[in-house]
């Protein structure tokens, strides 16, 4: 396989959909990255196990029971099947460490890919954030302002309207009776 069809494969949207938010961090999962990478998650995870001082645990760490079981509910075909061990989730850190472990031209590709895609993330969720926040003060001001407005009106409605003089053309003839 020549090295364009390579890169033609790494497609930045689906990996995108690769990316998870667990435990508080964004990570993509052992099955999800050796497909990617286009070798067996076996293999994947000897070569980290092999070079475990390069994966601590804010790099890289084993999902739970529980977890994969929401994964697994999120998402109706999963992309890990039926697998006996619990899959790894690698952080941002953890995936650019893999580069220096696995080492083919596929591997350096579908690593940048990923960064853009982690990058890509990030810049949305910072503009989701500027969005919320925006929200947030609008309705503080509006609120404020709806306040008075809600508060002049039941004035309006407490205050006890006086009976006032009729408007319009009041004959005194259908008040005598002839």
């Amino acid at each position: 396989m020549n090295n364009t069809s390579n890169k033609q494969a790494i497609v930045p949207a689906s990996i995108g959909n690769k990316i998870y938010i667990l435990r508080g961090q964004t990570v993509v999962l052992s099955p999800d990255l050796a497909l990617l990478y286009r070798v067996p998650v076996r293999a994947l995870v000897q070569a980290v196990k092999r070079n475990k001082t390069r994966f601590p645990s804010d790099f890289m760490f084993q999902l739970r029971a529980s977890e994969r079981t929401i994964l697994k509910s999120q998402s109706v075909i999963s992309s890990w099947g039926g697998a006996r061990s619990l899959p790894y989730a690698f952080t941002e850190q953890g995936v650019a460490m893999l580069s220096s472990v696995l080492r083919s031209e596929r591997a350096v590709q579908v690593n940048i890919a990923i960064m853009r895609a982690f990058v890509q993330l990030r810049s949305m969720l910072a503009t989701h954030e500027d969005l919320r926040r925006k929200i947030t003060e609008m309705e503080r001001r509006y609120d404020a302002k709806f306040h008075a407005v809600f508060a002049t009106l039941r004035q309006m409605l407490e205050t006890p309207i006086s009976a006032k003089r009729q408007i319009g053309f009041h004959s005194s003839a259908t008040a005598r009776t002839p």
